[in-house]
């Protein structure tokens, strides 16, 4: 599993982990936080391996499919990047008012 996937599964889970079952909570918890394997939790609930695979695929899904809809990480990340260009802005000696209203403009948009 690449590490890109495990991080964007792992922002999704914690924008949209509420709206999850509690099992699906925690096979997404111990599948990505915590590095179980699958055959770890399936161990730990005394299901098949193929049961907690199919949950895991069926959750990340979801998981994409509520991201789609809200788009929560995707502001997000568009809200990081903004202030990361304010902050750059302010630390130049000679920072654009301009610019920083529009940064700002950009940022209320996002709410």
């Amino acid at each position: 599993m690449s590490l890109e996937k495990t991080t964007r599964m792992n922002y999704l889970y914690d924008f949209y982990q509420s709206l999850l079952t509690e099992k699906q909570q925690s096979y997404m918890a111990l599948y990505y936080l915590d590095d179980f394997s699958l055959g770890e939790i399936a161990e730990e609930y005394h299901v098949s391996r193929q049961a907690v695979y199919d949950n895991i695929k069926r959750t990340e899904a979801m998981l994409e499919e509520y991201e789609a809809k809200l788009l929560l990480f995707e502001k997000f990340q568009k809200r990081s990047t903004l202030i990361d260009e304010l902050k750059e802005d302010v630390n130049t000696s000679s920072f654009d008012t301009i610019k920083m209203l529009d940064i700002i403009a950009e940022l209320e948009k996002l709410d």
